[in-house]
């Protein structure tokens, strides 16, 4: 009995072709990365970062400001007080005002934010929401800049590349680093950026945090694992 061949698509056969080495230099895998995206749209390139423990596990969080953006258009909800509504309308927020607590309470809610921001005065309010908010990830916190006294600069911020990060429940650290219609110059400068917050934040951590590994990937590709000791971290 002859045994069926597995037949291989032409992108299956053009993943094949470039994906030969157990682990990449950063410059490596961006340029791999870049040969094997064959879909119509522009993908995001991801970053896993996984950071090991020695003893017990502290989530590492913080904000990073990308030099080159991400590429990806922001939904800003700004719930803020009335001096600064317009402001903060004007600085890029899609949705601006305080009224905005009673319309999520309602049931309001538009499937396209990814950030919300507000302000120390108001978090005893926003409190109300918290429970609509908590579960999408979205509840505004001082550690990531979502909550700040100048909620103009912070839209900016956000507009011009800064991006919060924080370790999931696994010690892993997911981030967008731009698109693959970047420049590789301007991904490198992405990734090291990043790496080199993270670090930071981890030096400033509880021992035993350090990174165990970095998988990088595109929307639909399969990750890539980096030489973490191709580059300083």
């Amino acid at each position: 009995m002859k045994k069926n061949k597995i037949k291989l698509t032409k992108n299956k056969k053009k993943v094949i072709k470039y994906i030969n080495k157990q682990q990449y230099s950063i410059k490596e895998a961006l340029y791999t990365l870049k040969k094997i995206s064959f879909v119509k749209f522009d993908e995001s390139i991801d970053v896993a970062i996984r950071l090991g423990k020695v003893k017990d596990y502290n989530v590492i969080k913080g904000v990073v400001n990308l030099p080159n953006g991400t590429g990806k258009k922001n939904c800003i909800l700004a719930i803020v007080d009335k001096e600064n509504e317009q402001s903060s309308k004007l600085a890029g927020a899609n949705y601006s005002g305080l009224h905005y607590i009673e319309k999520i309470k309602s049931g309001w809610w538009d499937k396209n934010i990814n950030i919300v921001i507000s302000m120390p005065k108001l978090m005893s309010k926003l409190s109300l929401v918290g429970k609509i908010l908590g579960p999408k990830g979205l509840m505004p916190n001082p550690s990531i800049n979502t909550v700040s006294i100048n909620p103009e600069k912070t839209i900016k911020e956000i507009m011009l590349g800064s991006v919060s990060f924080k370790s999931d429940r696994y010690g892993i650290i997911h981030l967008s680093i731009g698109k693959v219609s970047f420049l590789h110059k301007y991904l490198l400068e992405n990734f090291n950026e990043l790496i080199k917050n993270i670090t930071k934040n981890i030096s400033s951590s509880s021992k035993g945090n350090y990174i165990h590994n970095i998988y990088i990937s595109t929307t639909m590709s399969i990750g890539l694992l980096l030489d973490i000791k191709s580059f300083d971290t």
